[in-house]
């Protein structure tokens, strides 16, 4: 007999044509927050569908239960019944290093597959834990782990395997997008735009990992891993907070029609790879500009395709549920075409480096007297730093004067140097703020 089996959302067999080869995946989810939550729900409201929800795990199950989920689903607070169990993916979404690194492990070794949105994990174990599932026959799928519910993952993975790409440049963190966006249109401070994202839940109580670059460095370096082949570590890539940048950069910014965004960016040359999670102005034109609020962007180039944009919610319970029930429905899929589907293997381990050439952004804040832009410009051109252009804000406090010196194309290097002598200089207020300035091209030389 032929035809498509239909199944509700308890995996009950719905009226119609049937095959007697479909096979319902029984999914445990490991994790009942808030996209836990979402995915249960999906599963529960999405058919008809090939999956079964048969278990959730989580600490203080009864604090968690909820009325609308089927009463076939089995709540419990040890992950053993789980392992026990008849369950075919196991879905993680609870989080951390440990226990989950283990949890994943053993529900591979067990002969389940693993569907995890876990980017600190898989920026660090991703390798070792693909090795583990392909040894085992299983799927581990993090679509989710990077950028939310935009596709970028399976993008990279599928729908550009046939090019070859070498860089990828993008915003992947929602939350410093939203605060530099509140910075942007309100002209508010640094520290006013992050309470008021704390407020909305755009922000954690302690934002260190989003503001620091933290967050965006493990998902830059899982994107690195399936787009461009590199296997790279998360602590190898620079990444800069965006807490310096107040009201006063957008309006200089604004004046070199640009704007600035915490970019995260990838560039494979040679066996080096160019890698940074750091603010930077980018043109007004570009892509990058126009990713307000709490929004993720994806921009990978290749040898072929040229340049190809990813876009969408980067966060959130339903975005991100969205991309585990699609990883879920993947691995279902290809175990039920008898297919093991392999993620791409890291190819090379390259050098990685942050010295990057490009033109450069200097914003000052000094207490004003004659000579200053004489010295700066002495110190700099003894690294062979070239000024481009000063510009200063009119009317604002001798005591507390900002204005910006911009520098020709330079290596990375080379300013960092100069600015440990400027920072030695009694003038100084605060530190200088460095910014790299994406306009163009970015070179990788």
């Amino acid at each position: 007999m032929s035809g498509t089996s239909k199944f509700d959302a308890t995996g009950k067999q719905n009226a119609g044509t049937a095959t007697h080869d479909a096979k319902v995946w029984n999914v445990a989810i490991v994790g009942f927050g808030t996209v836990g939550n979402s995915v249960a729900r999906i599963l529960c409201e999405r058919a008809p569908s090939p999956l079964r929800l048969t278990h959730i795990c989580n600490r203080s199950v009864a604090r968690k239960k909820v009325d609308w989920l089927p009463p076939s689903v089995q709540w419990t607070e040890s992950f053993e019944d789980v392992l026990s169990s008849d369950v075919d993916i196991v879905v993680e979404v609870m989080g951390g290093l440990q226990p989950t690194e283990d949890w994943i492990r053993r529900a591979l070794a067990s002969g389940k597959s693993v569907v995890t949105a876990n980017k600190q994990l898989i920026s660090r174990c991703g390798p070792e834990l693909i090795s583990l599932a392909r040894s085992m026959h299983q799927e581990i799928a993090f679509g989710a782990s990077v950028a939310g519910g935009v596709p970028v993952i399976s993008g990279l993975h599928e729908g550009l395997a046939g090019d070859d790409l070498f860089k990828i440049c993008g915003i992947l963190n929602g939350t410093c997008n939203y605060i530099l966006s509140q910075i942007e249109s309100n002209g508010v401070s640094f520290a006013t735009a992050l309470r008021e994202a704390q407020k909305l839940g755009f922000a954690e109580a302690d934002p260190t990992e989003d503001i620091d670059g933290l967050d965006a460095r493990a998902k830059l370096a899982i994107l690195a891993r399936v787009g461009l082949h590199c296997n790279v570590q998360p602590a190898s890539i620079l990444c800069r907070s965006i807490s310096a940048i107040d009201s006063v950069d957008f309006e200089y910014a604004n004046q070199l029609g640009c704007t600035i965004r915490q970019i995260s960016m990838a560039e494979l040359k040679g066996d080096q790879l160019f890698a940074a999670v750091q603010p930077a102005l980018v043109e007004l034109s570009s892509p990058l500009a126009r990713v307000e609020g709490s929004q993720n962007l994806v921009m990978s180039t290749g040898t072929y395709g040229g340049e190809t944009v990813f876009g969408g919610h980067g966060a959130g319970g339903h975005p991100t549920a969205v991309a585990v029930v699609s990883d879920i429905l993947a691995i279902a899929r290809s175990k039920q075409a008898g297919v093991c589907e392999e993620a791409h293997a890291a190819e090379i381990t390259p050098k990685v480096t942050a010295d990057f050439a490009t033109r450069h952004y200097l914003r000052f804040l000094v207490k004003d007297r004659p000579g200053i832009i004489a010295t700066l410009a002495t110190i700099l051109a003894e690294y062979d730093i070239n000024i481009e252009a000063v510009l200063q804000k009119p009317g604002c406090s001798k005591s507390a004067l900002p204005f910006l010196i911009t520098l020709e194309e330079c290596r990375a290097s080379l300013v960092e140097q100069a600015l440990q002598k400027i920072a030695l200089l009694d003038f100084l207020v605060h530190p200088c703020l460095h910014l790299p300035i994406l306009v163009g091209d970015l070179h990788a030389k």
